[in-house]
């Protein structure tokens, strides 16, 4: 497996969103009604569809923003972070509670998974800010903080801050497999191996966003669950599959988690993707976050990529495509929509 997970490098993840379980809290799989034969023999009529609460969009949180703010392709500005710590609170508990409702729009979601994603990493490098948002957090949310900062930091400290790429890496970013089919993978592979479908999840969302990431690690690691094809090619890990494929690789990461011990000792078998307990712990945290709340997958699952450079946390949107490393502040110019607006870098 890769010795160094490429969400590590974006210090997310990721981020999505690892997004975000969904289940998909108002996103049900949808299931045909066929109709039945009444006495007439014709067809019955349809059942009345049993009404549905009205979609408060008054209730969503209201974004941060302000004029001039360079725009991305879907129209979508990089998020800002309030400066006062109580009203960073407010934000982000606004934020928690519409990411889990099911009135929430599945439109409304990307701004609102990128915004509470960019809250997170911002704070991650702050401590004593954190401090005061956190006091000033509803109880409710203050487990569901520390876990995303318990994550957070330890890919932080993954990677030394004098040392931060001055180039953006040579990768196409996608928009990911829908969220009810990944939990679909995630779920069967956790039924066929044992492999708890919340560790399958947190390592889809550290590796790649999910999928979003499309290219090839530092270490030469592919597919979005970033598999060294020696690895992918070992007996009973691949089975000659697409190591690009998203179902194909997290059944393929679960037997793999298998093979180095996880069943035993998930951490164990962490270590063995990567050689890092700063790893182990970040994905475990992630993955705790999604068994005490399986709802937190639907903001997890909306988080963007960003990618820790030298020239600060740069947004890698879907659409963004390079064929070899380029220099951050070169990419920047043409896409100043992905440079951190004061406040949103965390460092």
């Amino acid at each position: 497996m890769s010795l160094r997970p490429v969400l590590s490098l974006l210090l997310p993840l990721g981020g999505a969103a690892v997004l975000a379980g969904l289940l998909l809290l108002g996103r049900q799989p949808s299931q045909a009604t066929g109709a039945t034969a009444g006495s007439s023999g014709s067809p019955a009529a349809p059942a009345a569809a049993e009404p549905r609460p009205p979609v408060a969009t008054e209730a969503l949180p209201v974004l941060p923003s302000r004029e001039g703010l360079a725009r991305a392709a879907d129209g979508r500005h990089y998020p800002l972070v309030p400066a006062d710590p109580a009203e960073t609170a407010a934000l982000l508990a606004r934020l928690e509670q519409a990411v889990r409702a099911p009135q929430t729009p599945e439109a409304a979601m990307p701004a609102l998974g990128h915004q509470q994603q960019v809250i997170y990493r911002v704070l991650a490098h702050q401590p004593q800010r954190a401090a005061k948002v956190r006091a000033a957090l509803p109880e409710r949310w203050r487990g569901v903080f520390d876990l995303h900062l318990q994550a957070r930091r330890a890919f932080v400290a993954m990677h030394n801050p004098a040392r931060r790429p001055v180039n953006l890496p040579a990768w196409r970013i996608q928009a990911p497999q829908s969220a009810e089919l990944l939990l679909r993978h995630y779920r069967e592979a956790a039924a066929a191996t044992g492999i708890p479908w919340e560790v399958l999840a947190a390592v889809n969302l550290v590796e790649s966003g999910m999928g979003r990431i499309d290219g090839v690690s530092v270490a030469d690691a592919h597919g979005p669950m970033q598999f060294l094809p020696s690895t992918w090619a070992e007996p009973g890990i691949g089975n000659g599959g697409d190591i690009r494929d998203p179902r194909t690789a997290i059944h393929a990461a679960a037997r793999y988690l298998v093979r180095r011990g996880g069943l035993k000792d998930i951490r164990k078998g962490l270590w063995g993707y990567n050689n890092s307990d700063l790893y182990g712990n970040g994905v475990l945290a992630y993955a705790e976050l999604l068994r005490r709340d399986p709802a937190a997958f639907r903001g997890l699952y909306h988080w963007e990529i960003h990618y820790a450079s030298a020239a600060g946390d740069v947004w890698l949107p879907v659409g963004y495509r390079q064929d070899r490393p380029v220099r951050a502040t070169t990419w920047l110019q043409a896409a100043p929509a992905g440079s951190p607006p004061a406040g949103s870098s965390g460092y």
